[in-house]
């Protein structure tokens, strides 16, 4: 049964919920200043054979949601796959500003997570294989591993220093939370969120608020904002995360709120029931 989008708050995008459309179609904006972000997202969805050539005034990555397709850019070629988010590290394409972009959809059609922002500063072409993403499962051995997840880290001022974004995503296991213990920083974030299937659910944090989120929502988080997340037991929810660095302040990580730091030791792990 098609779900319907309910109302949209200014920082939870939920007009997607049954599905996106072919083409291109635009979530957030750089330009938008309450509860935004600072970057242009959307979702860019190619049937098979389509093919879309651009030279975008913006840095941007294009993150692979699903299917099958060819990639070219100055200097480089490639076939990418991807079957499920779930189960497989991501592919993401990151250029920068002029640089020329050709995808041509195969087999099923693709569906692609399209982030930009602003950066004049022009840096060499960089395609991320699932080889080359480590998963990091955080959260091992902490409160009877209610918050394991598997965090992907795509890049970071580590491997793109000349960068204005990051990006990475998430595999939040079903009844669990991620984000956890709740953290900030001063650095704008967006969360896209799917669910392993289509009336998964979970909810988000955003400072003192809490949203349900279901497939195809984004979040805006403001700088400064706790965000934990967790997902409905039986539902594992996926989420792509994108930062953007501030001039002089980059994101170079977070910090944990300090009333729920005692969590992160190992000797102190609260109440437990018993057997």
């Amino acid at each position: 049964m098609p779900q319907t989008a309910m109302p949209s708050h200014p920082a939870l995008n939920t007009q997607f919920r049954d599905g996106f459309r072919p083409g291109y179609s635009a979530i957030t904006r750089e330009e938008k200043g309450k509860n935004g972000t600072g970057v242009d997202f959307g979702i860019h969805v190619l049937a098979a054979g389509d093919r879309v050539e651009e030279t975008s005034s913006k840095e941007t990555v294009w993150v692979l949601l699903k299917g099958e397709a060819e990639l070219s850019w100055p200097g480089g070629q490639a076939r990418v796959k991807r079957e499920s988010l779930f189960d497989q590290e991501p592919t993401a394409l990151h250029v920068s500003i002029g640089t020329k972009v050709t995808v041509r959809s195969l087999g099923g059609g693709t569906e692609w997570a399209v982030s930009r922002v602003t950066n004049a500063v022009q840096f060499s072409p960089a395609l991320f294989l699932p080889q080359d993403v480590k998963p990091e499962y955080r959260g091992k051995e902490l409160v009877q591993g209610a918050c394991l997840r598997n965090v992907r880290l795509i890049f970071d001022k580590k491997n793109r220093p000349e960068a204005n974004l990051v990006a990475g995503e998430v595999v939040n296991y079903p009844g669990r939370w991620s984000s956890y213990p709740p953290h900030h920083h001063n650095q704008p974030e967006i969360y896209h969120y799917r669910f392993t299937l289509p009336q998964g659910y979970g909810h988000a944090e955003l400072g003192e608020e809490v949203f349900k989120v279901k497939h195809g929502d984004t979040l805006q988080i403001s700088g400064g904002h706790d965000h934990s997340q967790v997902s409905a037991p039986g539902y594992g929810m996926y989420y792509l995360w994108v930062v953007k660095h501030l001039p002089n302040d980059p994101y170079l990580g977070f910090e944990f709120t300090e009333e729920h730091r005692w969590i992160l030791d190992p000797k102190n792990q609260g109440w437990e029931p018993r057997k």
